[in-house]
């Protein structure tokens, strides 16, 4: 799932941007290098001397190599460096994040699986049962023991449990087309290994959340990114400050150029090229007087922005609390349902053993034998969903607290 997922891969494509622009932050302290030149053709009369014209053809070449480096404009520079190498840490975070909540994702579907496996697994088996039954309620109406009407009554629930066989089959497929669609594999001829998972017991609840809280606040990415990007607001912040600072830039040229005309005789042109070759040298200082209140809003605005992202992470906190809170009480709740869908299904079993020995015996009839037999099945189908509910919500506790989810 880590290597298909499409949030997954966008968000690599997303680091490799900022890749690029901390690319782009670095040349920002290098100077620029140009090569310029042009070409212009003259034609038509031109006056020499009074009333005295003449058809002039002239060609004129210039070419020029230009350097230009900035020296100082308010450090705005160093901090967009600066906040090249944030934006990539918190889209790193970020890609953290995603990768957790796809591997959670990855669990949950795992489970579902086996949940509906096991599901299956009941179906199948109360249909064997319904199969023995009728085979066991024909030799009692062939001996004379039961009426025919049992047999009947065998045939609908045979029917019965047919039907639930076939609801299981489809739930299974189904969590294996939702799983292979998490992963982004094909589903045609798609399986998973099958794990037995051995029943869960209340050792593996945490008795404390303020652990789990605690190592949340301060190793989860969603905190890591909003305190990432409260430092980038900041650096942002700075950047809008350059504006009141003065510049200070450097540039120097080497130009040169050869002209030609059908009334003169010029020197060749390389010749020319070198006889005209110049340099010229500048320095250059802007100092910022009335930006028409542009700097003034632009650093008002980066100054709401560091406090919109200090909300942000106050917000992140909160919705992470509260994720924690519902996951633990989640838990609490499930280890509960747990262990009494646990006795209930000891004691359904204990009532059908007893029902089947009645039945069997005459001192029951089939509609009660049934109900004792739907509630069983009821019961064991409500402690398979019980155990993995359990089994996920404390996987979930252990994801906030930080620990691997394939453990």
């Amino acid at each position: 799932a880590l290597e298909n997922n499409i949030s997954v891969r966008q968000r690599q494509n997303a680091l490799l941007n900022n890749d690029q622009d901390i690319t782009a932050a670095k040349g920002n302290f290098l100077p620029s290098i140009g090569i310029g030149g042009s070409q212009r053709l003259n034609l038509g009369n031109v006056e020499v001397f009074d009333g005295n014209f003449v058809d002039r053809t002239f060609h004129s070449t210039s070419l020029g190599v230009n350097i230009s480096h900035t020296i100082f404009n308010g450090f705005r520079n160093t901090n967009i460096y600066k906040q090249s190498l944030l934006n990539k840490e918190a889209n790193e975070e970020e890609y953290n994040r995603i990768k957790d909540n796809v591997a959670l994702n990855v669990v949950n579907s795992y489970l579902n699986v086996l949940l509906n496996l096991e599901n299956l697994n009941i179906a199948q088996a109360q249909l064997n049962f319904s199969l023995d039954q009728l085979d066991r309620v024909k030799e009692l109406v062939e001996a004379g023991t039961q009426p025919q009407a049992n047999i009947f009554d065998a045939e609908a629930t045979l029917a019965n449990d047919e039907q639930s066989l076939t609801v299981a089959i489809n739930s299974y497929t189904l969590s294996l087309l939702s799983l292979s669609q998490v992963l982004q594999v094909p589903f045609n001829g798609f399986e998973v290994e099958i794990i037995d998972l051995e029943n869960p017991s209340d050792t593996i609840m945490y008795n404390d959340i303020q652990p789990i809280l605690n190592h949340a606040f301060q190793n989860r990415s969603e905190i890591k990114v909003a305190e990432k990007n409260i430092e980038s607001a900041e650096i942002g912040r700075l950047i809008s400050k350059s504006g009141f600072y003065p510049t200070v830039s450097f540039s120097y040229g080497l130009n040169t150029g050869a002209n030609f005309s059908n009334l003169s005789n010029d020197n060749s042109f390389f010749q020319q090229i070198n006889d005209n070759k110049g340099h010229s040298f500048s320095l250059n200082l802007n100092i910022p007087i009335f930006s028409r209140y542009q700097n003034k809003t632009n650093l008002a605005k980066s100054s709401l922005q560091v406090e919109n992202r200090k909300l942000a992470l106050e917000q992140t906190k909160i919705d992470l609390e509260s994720n924690i809170q519902r996951a633990f009480t989640d838990a609490k709740a499930a280890l509960k349902t747990y262990i009494s869908s646990q006795k209930t299904v000891s004691a359904r079993q204990l009532s059908f053993d007893n029902a089947q020995e009645r039945y069997n015996i005459g001192a029951l009839n089939a509609i009660d034998l049934e109900q004792n037999r739907t509630q069983l099945v009821r019961a064991k189908s409500s402690l398979v969903r019980a155990k993995y509910d359990f089994i996920f919500k404390t996987k979930v506790l252990d994801f906030y607290i930080g620990k691997p989810l394939d453990l």
